[in-house]
């Protein structure tokens, strides 16, 4: 027995895929939070980053930068200084999240005030 199913349109089906290819790039918990960090601030040290997005682990940020790195969003740079410091900066790919990121912040706003509003 067949169902009808509703045709799907071209677009959607694309949507879908490059929402996956999204998800793939910048899944996990805090992906979102250091691309934002580095969006309003620029360069910034390792330690910096840490301080700034409370909670995460040292070992998890130095694998979430990586992978941002390996998908070409975030740069690293070794400084020659005395001791030797790592700064990160979104690369120009990584700023073209700014849409993404603003949107979501201000749609998850908005969210927070309607809870409040109950």
């Amino acid at each position: 027995m067949e169902k009808n199913t509703p045709e799907i349109s071209e677009h959607c089906k694309m949507s879908i895929v490059g929402i996956r290819d999204v998800q793939d790039i910048m899944g996990g918990k805090w992906k979102y939070m250091i691309v934002t960090a580095l969006h309003f601030s620029g360069k910034m040290r390792f330690m910096d980053l840490k301080r700034l997005i409370n909670k995460i682990a040292p070992k998890v940020l130095s694998k979430e930068l990586k992978d941002l790195e390996l998908s070409n969003l975030v740069t690293r740079t070794v400084c020659d200084t005395k001791p030797i410091t790592v700064e990160y900066e979104l690369t120009d790919l990584g700023n073209s999240l700014n849409i993404i990121i603003k949107a979501m912040g201000d749609w998850g706003l908005k969210y927070r005030q309607s809870l409040s509003r109950k």
